[in-house]
């Protein structure tokens, strides 16, 4: 879940290659209208279905399952969903989801989640995407953990740019510890192919 321009399809797609030969990735991309955010991860490789909302400003349990009935959930290890690109409606509704990722960049400033509390309640960790816009922008990372921890105090807090990929590694490990709680990857960190 994100605001538009976050950085949501730019996170996925450097997930889905790091991760890709460890885990069958499965991708639900909703949208309001297009499919252009489905067809970035299907030049991936990745298993992707485009869900429209009509017009909605969320996903709900209901539009997940019928997404959901699209694969063969036998042949997937990680199944994510691209929310629609706002900090409001995706934090209202329950899409059945096992985590919740949020990620907020840095141009959106340190103030969110004095703006959109429940985002941060709801959410299981925080992505702060951009970093390397860090010496452009007024973001106090002290006042945001601040902030953010008022609403959910154990809330882990990464920082990285999908975009250079600097601080990924730390996002990688935390998606898979979570992973490995309820699949196995097809390779080991041992093996290669």
């Amino acid at each position: 879940m994100a605001s538009p321009g976050a950085g949501k399809t730019t996170l996925l797609s450097r997930t889905i290659k790091a991760l890709k030969g460890k885990y069958r990735i499965g991708v639900m991309e909703a949208d309001v209208d297009s499919s252009v955010d489905a067809e970035t991860i299907s030049a991936l490789g990745a298993k992707v279905i485009q869900l429209h909302s009509g017009g909605l400003c969320h996903m709900d349990a209901d539009m997940t399952a019928r997404g959901i009935e699209a694969f063969d959930l036998s042949d997937l290890d990680i199944l994510f969903l691209e929310n629609i690109g706002n900090l409001v409606c995706p934090a209202e509704f329950d899409v059945g989801a096992e985590k919740r990722v949020m990620i907020l960049s840095v141009p959106e400033g340190d103030d969110k989640p004095l703006k959109y509390p429940l985002m941060f309640q709801v959410s299981d960790i925080v992505l702060v995407n951009k970093i390397d816009t860090l010496p452009v922008f007024d973001f106090d990372k002290a006042s945001f953990e601040n902030n953010a921890h008022l609403r959910h105090p154990d809330m882990p807090i990464l920082y990285l740019s999908a975009g250079t990929g600097e601080g990924f590694e730390a996002w990688l490990n935390w998606l898979t510890a979570e992973a490995s709680k309820i699949c196995r990857p097809l390779v080991s960190d041992h093996q290669e192919g």
